[in-house]
């Protein structure tokens, strides 16, 4: 008979789970209301076991305890109302009346029951606020207890002690009807179903060889003509063939030096700039004079500054964050310095668009846009129909609020070959820069000619046939006519050219009224605005007629089958850093608000450098280059940086006595736990060298909600004790550090403690040597060596069982879930949840490109077919770690590495797989890696993917088209489900992915291409590093699937889902104290609010406003909130963190611990535009679902 384990609480934890600890979802309102009455019994239990856990408390405790008692009575007496009205209900006897007729009487008491239930749905709800509150206080201030170890059943798996913390799921009926809502008014386009009918057939259409031949009657301007505005333009990239620096030396100087003189020439001359990147370098090289030049040309409306972003973005990779960071950044800098606000947005060049753009710019008070790279079949269809110019809506707006006006320029290119009409060869000639003599000319072989008194008419009727035909595919009678390329109008010399022969074409067309056109110099908002005026509309409505658009535009295809779908994961290394970058810069961001905030309320702000103000603005705009849509090709200091801002904020914070603080640059007094050596290699984490005397590390969280997470350090030795900062010795895994799958690092050894961390708060931990190993627990090892002849040396502190021969399928377990493995190729096969087994098998996969002469490269991805099996020469050694936090196989191949970790933890961690995958593809030539995750999961031809981190877009795998077009960008998280379940794959990087078969999806991870594919960059992708690639993977129950819902296009991610994609991406930064001598000052923890967030609400950023000098910070703070729409529809049982919903309502006025909020201002997302009037009594706030809201908010 085998012997029985007993452990201290083993009776306890069989007590508490007789109470309902595991067996009932703690105190839950889900969509429906019906589990919630029935765990009454249980939740009461465990407020009484919790007493027993807390033990005897100080008479301070009392008042608390007798809150939580008239709580809990209050709460059950408002359910057994609720019952007994329930009760009444269902034995009404009017509900068996023949035939199911109801008197009208009887209707309306019902009608009146349902309300009064919902009224008692709500009060409930708020008494479970209130009860969770006071059970949350009653258990925070627990001390003295002795510490509880985890420890392992005969059958090998690790059991923790009980939760000394009750956790809550309580979310209000009200906020699950979002996800379920119909949504308003269809739009007149779908983009999901336009692609579905569409033939996509690339049909020859002569001139415009993508489109087809326009005709019209030569009267039909007379009783409307035609208005043309040619809007000069330069399109700079900050950063794409040459560096950010080279670019602006060589030409964007030069450009804006001669628009500043050739724009005051004539006052009829116009000029329209986007990049505040570039602008803002050069204003900081002009004088005063010509400083004062521009406020006049822009005052004067012949310079238009059109969306004002520091870049024009990528809008297939970037976060949503980093997207509105460097728009602030840009219309900041605009409102400052020029005192514009921009209203038009102009997009030419990113790869395919994003719906996400048109809501920030609607909501940053931009009324119109304009987009060019659109698949070339769209754009056919919508030149056809003339839906070029739509109101382009959210798919989750119920009203029309997101509407905002979008322009979709019809032809190939931005160019000017492409932008006066549909025959290019025509429109060259209209390009004075290719004048003959100039260094470039017209590929049709037809060169332009100066226009002359001699030729002015034959030219202009040539011109204006384009204007005409191209004027056919719009609704009105307004045309607008881009007239600029990349880097143009450099030189004086083409500045000249273009304007004075334009002119003199549009002095003919005006001067003869028989041609019914008025033809002139515009900028982008001078076009919306005529026709707005046109149309009989206010700037920013519905012109009458137009039609209403909803969904994005990817992929994108230029011609034939040339999809831009490579680009989504070229450069996956540079894609990761931009994510870690973005996640550093939001922790600076919000520590240095509170730490600036606290130093000011004390009166030290004299005593705290404000020097790091400038160090944040540096990180700002090195982040809002890397958005740029042909960058993420890394310059050098970024991460280095914003670390300064991190660490400087966290040590005043964390200050026992804050009058001990003391700056000092040369000495920071803390140091980072990941450290990169330069910005090409991955992270390499600090080793913390162990003495007598402690070594304390300051461990941060930067999301808004409380976290149970396991923090993993390395130190130099195995006798390690880990205390809280109450001395509270805390349980600790102990792990080898591995440099090879079989290879240990001497001296070097991992620890790994399970800590419960306060929201956006830091916290203490205390390292010590010590030989009481009394709460250390060490993982075990086995390592299948699939009969390949490698040395293992063990060291005496880690047993490793070697297993040389190819070995069983083994599986791996915690409280939620059991992961199981091939015992062959180490890679994850089944998981098993909820007592439900589900496969769940991974495979990496190789694509080759084509032989033809069209080949992948850094933006195409054209493959030679179906994606091949990767076949490594050796099996893989695969390497199994247990331990009571948590348990990863790793498995080595020759090319990636792969670690699937379960964590060991209630709650959030607990509940997904972790998976990581090294790459190093640098011996392939032209060949892409993938990973493809197949399941049982019935989800047939429809996948869901993010958009930009932002929204959920449903997909379709499309037969007709080739495979790569059924591949979109994946910058957080993309899903499979069907009526029973759903499976998520977050990422922390963005990446390519597709769903080629059901129950499939595949991400490329990888490629390394020897060849460019002709799309101007010169070069292949040819510069790959090891990439380090972060997921996690989470399998979760559908509850409440329907039909209807499923096809609508639309989709939320779950609760836990968005925790989740946020765990994965705002990681615990770990500080080490980088002194060892002498002791530092005192130091506690920080924990800046003081009530609970919302778990919908996210806070976005903290960002402290410029003061007047650019390099210092003002005492305004611009709040930026995310409410996120969720899907109730999946099982919330057993989710182990705390989670209360308030329909959109979030105090702020108390919100910061020690901080009095002086005012509360909403305003436009870019701080640009006041909303309302600022209330220094109101400080509740509503936000609906999906909404982004900024406030500038002033602390007393």
């Amino acid at each position: 008979m085998q012997e029985q384990l007993v452990c201290p609480w083993a009776e306890l934890v069989t007590n508490w789970q007789r109470e309902g600890r595991d067996g009932a979802r703690p105190l839950a309102v889900p969509c429906g209301w019906e589990e919630s009455t029935m765990e009454l019994a249980a939740a009461r239990a465990r407020v009484a076991l919790l007493r027993e856990l807390v033990g005897p408390h100080s008479p301070g405790m009392k008042l608390k305890k007798q809150v939580t008692v008239c709580g809990a009575a209050i709460f059950c007496v408002a359910v057994f109302s609720l019952y007994l009205m329930l009760d009444r209900v269902q034995h009404d006897p009017a509900r068996h009346q023949s035939g199911g007729n109801f008197p009208r009487s009887q209707i309306s008491v019902l009608q009146n029951r349902i309300e009064q239930l919902e009224q008692l749905l709500e009060e409930n709800h708020e008494i479970i606020s209130h009860i969770k509150e006071s059970v949350l206080e009653l258990t925070a201030h627990v001390d003295g207890q002795p510490v509880l170890l985890p420890y392992r059943t005969p059958n090998g798996s690790w059991v923790l002690p009980p939760e000394s913390r009750p956790s809550f799921f309580s979310i209000s009926p009200q906020d699950c009807q979002f996800a379920l809502g119909s949504g308003g008014q269809k739009p007149d386009l779908q983009m999901l179903a336009v692609a579905s009918v569409l033939p996509f057939d690339n049909q020859d259409g002569g001139v415009w060889k993508q489109g087809f031949d326009i005709t019209y009657e030569p009267h039909e301007w007379d009783t409307e003509p035609l208005q043309v505005f040619v809007v000069p333009h330069s399109h700079n990239d900050p950063g794409w063939i040459k560096t950010f620096e080279k670019y602006y030396a060589d030409q964007t100087q030069h450009i804006l030096n001669s628009m500043v003189l050739k724009l005051q020439e004539d006052p009829r001359r116009r000029f329209i700039w986007s990049e505040i990147s570039f602008f803002s370098k050069w204003w900081d090289n002009i004088s005063t004079q010509k400083r004062a030049a521009v406020r006049r040309l822009v005052g004067g409306g012949q310079l238009e500054m059109v969306t004002g972003g520091w870049v024009m973005p990528d809008e297939a990779n970037s976060h949503y964050f980093a997207m509105i960071d460097q728009l602030i950044e840009g219309h900041q800098w605009l409102e400052k310095n020029i005192g514009v606000t921009p209203r038009s947005g102009w997009a030419v060049d990113p790869f395919g668009h994003s719906a996400t753009m048109p809501y920030l710019l609607r909501r940053a008070n931009l009324t119109s846009m304009l987009i060019q790279r659109v698949h070339y079949t769209i754009k056919k269809h919508f030149a056809a129909t003339r839906s070029l110019e739509f109101m382009w809506r959210q798919t989750w707006d119920p009203d029309s609020s997101t509407d905002i006006f979008c322009h979709m320029m019809p032809f190939y290119s931005y160019d000017v070959p492409h932008t006066c009409g549909p025959d290019p060869k025509i429109c060259c000639q209209f390009d004075f820069k290719r004048l003959p003599g100039g260094r470039i000319n017209c590929p049709w072989k037809v060169p332009p000619r100066a226009i002359t008194e001699a030729n002015v008419a034959e030219r202009a009727h040539l011109l204006l046939d384009q204007y005409r035909k191209k004027s056919k595919l719009f609704r009105s009678k307004v045309l607008l006519v881009p007239l600029g390329d990349d880097f143009r109008y450099d030189k004086p010399q083409e500045w000249d050219a273009q304007f004075l022969n334009y002119q003199r074409l549009f002095d003919f067309l005006n001067a003869h009224p028989s041609l019914h056109v008025q033809a002139q110099f515009g900028t982008l908002s001078d076009y919306f605005d005529a026709l707005s005026k046109r149309t009989g509309i206010i700037p920013g409505l519905k012109p009458p007629g137009f039609p209403v658009l909803s969904g994005d535009f990817f992929s994108y295809a230029d011609r034939e089958d040339h999809y831009w779908t490579g680009y989504y994961t070229s450069r996956p290394f540079y894609k990761s850093l931009d994510r870690v970058l973005e996640a550093h810069l939001r922790g600076a961001e919000i520590l240095y608000s509170l730490a600036l905030s606290h130093a000011r309320h004390a009166g030290m702000d004299s005593r705290y450098p404000l020097s790091d103000y400038a160090l944040l603005t540096e990180a700002r705009r090195a982040l809002g280059l890397f958005q740029h849509h042909d960058a993420i090709t890394g310059t050098a200091k970024e991460a280095v940086v914003v670390d300064y801002g991190v660490s400087n904020a966290a040590h005043y914070l964390v200050l026992g006595e804050k009058e001990s603080y003391h700056y000092d640059a040369a000495g920071p007094f803390l140091g980072m736990d990941d450290m990169r050596l330069n910005q090409d290699s991955l992270p390499e984490k600090t080793i913390i060298k162990l003495d007598t005397s402690p070594r304390f590390v300051v461990v941060f969280n930067p999301l808004e909600q409380e976290r149970l997470s396991v923090v993993s350090l390395l130190v130099n030795s195995p006798r390690v004790r880990v205390l809280s900062e109450e001395g509270q010795p805390l349980a600790i895994q102990l792990s080898a550090q591995w440099s090879s799958a079989t290879d240990m690092v001497p001296d070097v050894y991992q620890v790994s403690i399970m800590t419960r961390l306060p929201a956006l708060g830091l916290s203490i931990l205390q390292l010590y040597k010590s030989f009481d190993s009394h709460s250390t627990l060490t993982s075990s090892v086995h390592i299948h060596l699939h009969g390949r002849d490698l040395p293992v040396r063990p060291r005496e502190v880690f047993p490793v069982r070697i297993i040389p021969a190819t070995s069983d399928d083994f599986c791996l377990d915690n409280q939620h879930m059991q992961a199981c493995f091939s015992g062959l190729t180490g890679l994850l096969q089944s998981v098993r949840r909820a007592g439900e087994e589900h496969r769940l098998s991974s495979e990496f996969l190789i694509y080759g490109t084509r032989s033809a002469k069209d080949k992948s490269g850094a933006y195409l991805f054209l493959p030679d077919g179906d994606a091949k099996p990767y076949a490594p020469k050796e099996p893989p050694v695969v390497r199994v770690t247990e331990g009571p936090f948590f348990s990863e196989v790793a498995s080595y191949y020759q090319h990636v590495q792969q670690v699937v970790r379960l964590y060991n933890v209630p709650g959030v961690e607990g509940l997904s797989l972790d998976v990581s995958c090294l790459v190093d593809i640098r011996d392939h030539v032209n060949k892409e890696m993938a990973l493809r995750l197949s399941t049982t999961i019935a989800s047939e031809d429809t996948f869901f993917t993010d958009l930009n981190g932002f929204q959920i877009q449903p997909r379709r795998f499309l037969k007709k088209l080739p495979l790569q077009a059924n591949f979109y960008p994946m910058p957080a998280m993309a899903y499979i489900q069907d009526k029973q379940s759903r499976l998520t794959l977050h990422t922390a990087q963005a990446l390519g992915v597709s769903s080629l078969n059901s129950g499939q999806l595949e991400v490329i991870l990888d490629r390394r291409l020897m060849q460019d594919d002709n799309r101007g960059l010169g070069q292949g992708l040819k510069d790959n590093k090891r990439t380090c690639n972060r997921f996690r993977l989470l399998l979760e129950r559908r509850t409440t699937a329907n039909r209807v819902q499923d096809n609508r296009p639309i989709s939320f991610p779950s609760l836990l889902s968005h925790m989740t994609s946020m765990h994965l991406n705002a990681e615990v930064l770990a500080m080490p104290v980088a002194r060892e001598k002498p002791a530092p000052p005192a130091l506690r923890s920080f924990r800046p609010l003081s009530a609970t967030v919302p778990c919908d609400f996210h806070i976005l950023n903290l960002r402290t406003l410029q003061a007047e000098d650019d390099l210092l910070p003002s005492a305004e703070i611009a709040l930026i909130l995310h409410r996120k729409g969720f899907d109730c529809g999946l099982e919330a049982k057993h989710l182990g963190f705390n989670c209360t919903t308030s329909q959109g309502k979030f105090s702020l006025g108390s919100l910061f611990h020690g901080l009095e909020l002086g005012s509360l201002q909403p305003t436009s997302l870019t701080l640009m535009y006041p909303l309302g009037a600022a209330s220094p009594n109101s400080t509740v706030i509503h936000m609906d679902p999906m909404e982004i809201a900024t406030f500038r908010i002033h602390f007393e």
